[in-house]
């Protein structure tokens, strides 16, 4: 079996590693038990969460054992990494709710079962009962200010106010990883690039307390070719919860990526092997425009993005629920045989109402100006007036709304 760090490195998984020849080696010839940690600041995981998530289970297919750390502790305090503002503190109960809602996601794409099974562990079960003293003399005493403010996360944090509740983060985030070692033997972090100064902090506080040597991983964020967070949506995150993003919305997010952006999402979020990847992504020519090489696709990159969106979709809902937004895209193009289906809203009359309430547009300005562009259609027929009604048939019998070229609806009485 291939070394699995060569397999996340194949497709692009790799950012930054330490000690990368010992990791190597080790990870050929023994089972390593690693952690990546999550924050449970939501009742559901989302598309920023995705890659991790992949990349977990294939190194537990690799035949590691993964460990689920819950910052229960941590996200009563709140991380400053890649954030301008401080992060609101959370009760117990909810970080309870969440975490159940997490581990019920995360079995879609590792085991919590069997051989190396996945351990789910929670923080707060050793940072929320620590005496300060005993952790600032154990702990503190390895860490340097003056190495901790050279950290991204703090820097970028300085101008408008770090505080020192945050300032803490790093030291318990790097006493967890002390505390894993201890506990379970883990000898390996991963994460998000975001979270390099913190891992390192963790993987040094080991070295110096047991003289051990651990190790990292980072991995890259899922961003666009342009450097913006990919998962972001009208209507907000792109959860992997069904309840607030549906399997057809998540399908046509994923249908409707940037050319550019095709491949690496193939890579990261699939099990698709990486030269029939190669072989989709290829249709294109490349141009360079002021100096900047630019890669024009062929409409046959639209197979590549269908079967991106078919895969994610089916790890994330399952394989039926894959099938029938496949379906339902494919008839909103062609014969409208599948045509996605929502029932028809109570006592709305007013065109630009009935888009908001089917989500079509997140306001009534939004759906105003999609009116007066143009881009709205019922049953054939373009909306012409901002102030349109639904004629008495239309809410008696159902229509077919059509927004812009793509987004087609068929609103049916209840």
């Amino acid at each position: 079996m291939a070394n699995i760090l060569d397999t996340l490195k194949e497709r692009g998984l790799v950012k930054q590693t330490v000690f990368e020849d010992e990791l190597y080696e080790k990870l050929g010839k023994e089972s390593v038990t690693f952690y990546v940690g999550f924050d449970p600041t939501a009742d559901s995981l989302h598309a920023g969460h995705f890659l991790a998530l992949m990349a977990m289970g294939r190194i537990q297919r690799a035949g590691h054992r993964p460990i689920v750390l819950i910052g229960g502790g941590t996200a009563m305090v709140g991380d400053p990494t890649g954030r301008t503002d401080m992060r609101s503190m959370m009760t117990k109960e909810t970080i309870a709710n969440n975490v159940a809602k997490f581990k019920e996601q995360m079995s879609r794409f590792f085991s919590f079962e069997g051989e190396n099974a996945a351990v789910m562990v929670n923080n707060a079960d050793w940072l929320l009962d620590l005496n300060y003293i005993e952790f600032l003399r154990d702990i503190g005493v390895h860490f340097s200010v003056n190495h901790m403010l050279s950290a991204e996360c703090f820097r970028s944090r300085m101008e408008k106010g770090l505080s020192f509740l945050e300032f803490n983060y790093m030291l318990m985030q790097g006493y967890d990883y002390y505390v894993l070692y201890k506990k379970y033997g883990c000898l390996l972090q991963c994460g998000g690039d975001d979270q390099w100064s913190n891992i390192l902090a963790g993987a040094d506080l080991i070295r110096k307390k047991e003289g051990v040597t651990a190790y990292a991983i980072t991995f890259p964020l899922l961003t666009t070719s342009e450097g913006k967070k990919m998962g972001k949506t009208q209507k907000g995150a792109l959860w992997l919860d069904a309840n607030k993003t549906s399997p057809y919305e998540f399908f046509q997010y994923f249908r409707n990526v940037d050319d550019n952006d095709v491949e690496n999402c193939l890579k990261y979020l699939t099990y698709v092997p990486v030269d029939e990847i190669t072989r989709m992504c290829s249709c294109y020519t490349e141009t360079v425009i002021d100096g900047r090489t630019v890669k024009a696709f062929d409409k046959e990159i639209n197979k590549a993005k269908e079967v991106l969106a078919f895969e994610v979709t089916k790890i994330v809902h399952g394989e039926e629920e894959a099938q029938k937004a496949l379906e339902m895209a494919r008839g909103a193009f062609g014969d409208g045989s599948a045509m996605p289906e929502a029932d028809m809203p109570f006592g709305i009359i007013k065109v630009v109402d009935m888009m908001v309430a089917l989500n079509l547009a997140p306001s009534k300005g939004e759906a105003k100006r999609l009116i007066a562009g143009g881009g709205v259609t019922i049953d054939e027929q373009k909306v012409a007036s901002i102030d349109a009604d639904l004629t008495e048939e239309q809410l008696k019998n159902g229509f077919v709304i059509y927004k812009g070229k793509k987004v087609r609806l068929r609103v049916v009485p209840r």
